[in-house]
């Protein structure tokens, strides 16, 4: 029975919406497989890991019946890359798919369709929608401020906040804490989830850039679902009590002024090549008219840079772990950035010259 009949590129472009998820190694054999759904002309793909979902269609459906299984992810999109541009035919025989372009043709094992796991869908509480491009930027504001594998596994995520007409993302690893707010349309009662790490980063690369897009967002007690275009990514919660953001961020700090970002990052950028691998610390001394870094390492070496600033306050002596400065100033893309400091033991606090939208605390270390 044929399943699909398209271009080359109309087949792989759902199969890599979904597959991004589906992990090279699994404790479940068909979690490395994604579901192919036929009704006539629509074509349906899912992909699960349990605690995600994507799901997406295409009208590249053979013929006027129904039909499904199960086949290899990485297999089948691996194939369609390796194949020139040209038709491409899905067929499905007992249990064996057979991809056929031209003179090429495969054989892959497939699992039964009705075996594959797929995740229930939660009763939502709230929902609303917001510009895709909108999404992607808060998304991409904060993501780099998540940890990656902490054992107080509520900071492996970011914090969505939904209250009233501001959408509020924050993410933090222990060390540093980005967080950054958009509006919306409509009003909602307030609603706290923590999205894991997977799907934020699965989500940005999905959403496409357009304001015309527009993306619904619907939040249960443990689930969240996106759906933007032909998307439909679901999605587990953490749970865990996320620490109290508010309280982090620094609201006494005196020490402010402007530096352009471009020119900070340089100086930064340098002064981490003669950085401890391990500790990656630089020094920033603050004084008047002038902010100057430095760094050592184990061999005695060092780097020193010194900008002009527009500062006539007390100075300062205070180190930082360079990377975690150089993330968000490579986020940034304003020309001015603030830098607000209070003492050596203190957070410092790094906002946009034109916008209060946006906050990055980091916190200090020992040189």
């Amino acid at each position: 029975m044929q399943l699909v009949k398209a271009s080359r590129d109309a087949l792989l472009k759902p199969l890599q919406v979904v597959s991004g998820i589906v992990e090279r190694r699994q404790t479940l054999p068909i979690l490395a497989n994604i579901l192919v759904r036929k009704e006539g002309e629509r074509v349906s793909f899912t992909a699960t890991d349990l605690e995600i979902q994507i799901q997406t269609n295409a009208d590249i459906g053979a013929g006027k019946d129904a039909s499904s299984t199960t086949v290899a992810a990485r297999k089948l999109v691996d194939i369609l890359r390796a194949l020139p541009e040209a038709d491409v035919a899905l067929s499905l025989a007992g249990k064996k798919l057979t991809i056929q372009s031209g003179k090429s043709r495969f054989n892959l094992q497939t699992l039964a369709a009705e075996e594959y796991p797929t995740v229930a869908q939660a009763e939502f509480s709230a929902d609303f929608t917001l510009p895709a491009a909108t999404l992607k930027y808060l998304l991409s504001m904060v993501h780099f401020s998540m940890a990656a594998q902490d054992i107080r596994y509520y900071l492996n995520g970011m914090l969505l906040v939904v209250d009233g007409t501001t959408v509020r993302a924050v993410a933090t690893d222990g060390h540093r804490l980005a967080m950054c707010e958009v509006s919306k349309d409509g009003a909602t009662g307030k609603v706290e989830a923590i999205i894991p790490r997977k799907t934020i980063l699965e989500l940005s690369r999905l959403l496409p850039d357009s304001e015309d897009d527009q993306v619904r967002v619907q939040m249960a007690a443990n689930q969240v679902k996106f759906s933007f275009g032909a998307i439909e990514l679901i999605s587990k919660l953490v749970e865990g009590k996320f620490p109290d953001y508010q309280r982090v961020i620094p609201a006494n700090n005196t020490k402010s002024f402007a530096i352009g970002r471009e020119e900070l990052m340089s100086a930064l950028t340098r002064a981490a090549i003669l950085t401890t691998d391990k500790f990656k610390g630089v020094r920033m001394v603050l004084a008047t008219g002038a902010l100057k870094i430095t760094s050592t390492n184990a061999d005695q070496e060092e780097a020193q840079e010194e900008l002009e600033i527009d500062y006539s306050g007390d100075g300062l002596d205070i180190g930082f772990n360079v990377t975690y400065l150089l993330d968000v100033l490579a986020n940034l893309k304003s020309e001015q950035i603030k830098f607000s400091l209070g003492d050596a033991l203190g957070s410092a606090l790094i906002t946009m010259i034109d916008s209060e939208k946006f906050k990055y605390v980091v916190m200090p270390m020992r040189i």
